[in-house]
């Protein structure tokens, strides 16, 4: 798989864990002019923006990490586009989900930070 397919593994993968939850998807890779959001998702009555990174190893050091000070900023402008443009006022939060997975992608596990930034 290239990186492109494993990222939206990974994304299915915690779409999945989301459902089994109780969450409903909202959208997948959304986008607009500001970025991209990998997950939105509502549970109750709170909309979930939520950032998933994928890793078989930590030599890049932990998958949260990777959501920086410049990440969550665009992730901040995109979420607030999509409250927007779907006329939403409700409670909201930031999400990052870690999905840690072994090289041939056979075992799974999900890290799920609520309220992460």
């Amino acid at each position: 798989m290239n990186s492109r397919q494993l990222g939206l593994w990974g994304e299915a993968q915690v779409a999945r864990y989301l459902r089994r939850r109780g969450y409903a998807l909202l959208a997948k890779g959304y986008a607009c002019r500001f970025g991209e959001i990998d997950l939105i998702a509502k549970k109750g009555e709170t909309i979930c923006f939520v950032e998933v990174k994928l890793r078989s190893n930590l030599s890049f050091g932990l998958p949260r990490e990777a959501v920086t000070a410049a990440k969550q900023a665009r992730l901040r402008k995109t979420a607030l586009w999509y409250l927007s443009a779907h006329e939403l006022d409700c409670p909201t939060r930031f999400d990052v989900a870690e999905v840690y997975s072994d090289s041939k992608h056979t075992e799974v596990r999900i890290e799920y930070l609520e309220n992460a930034f």
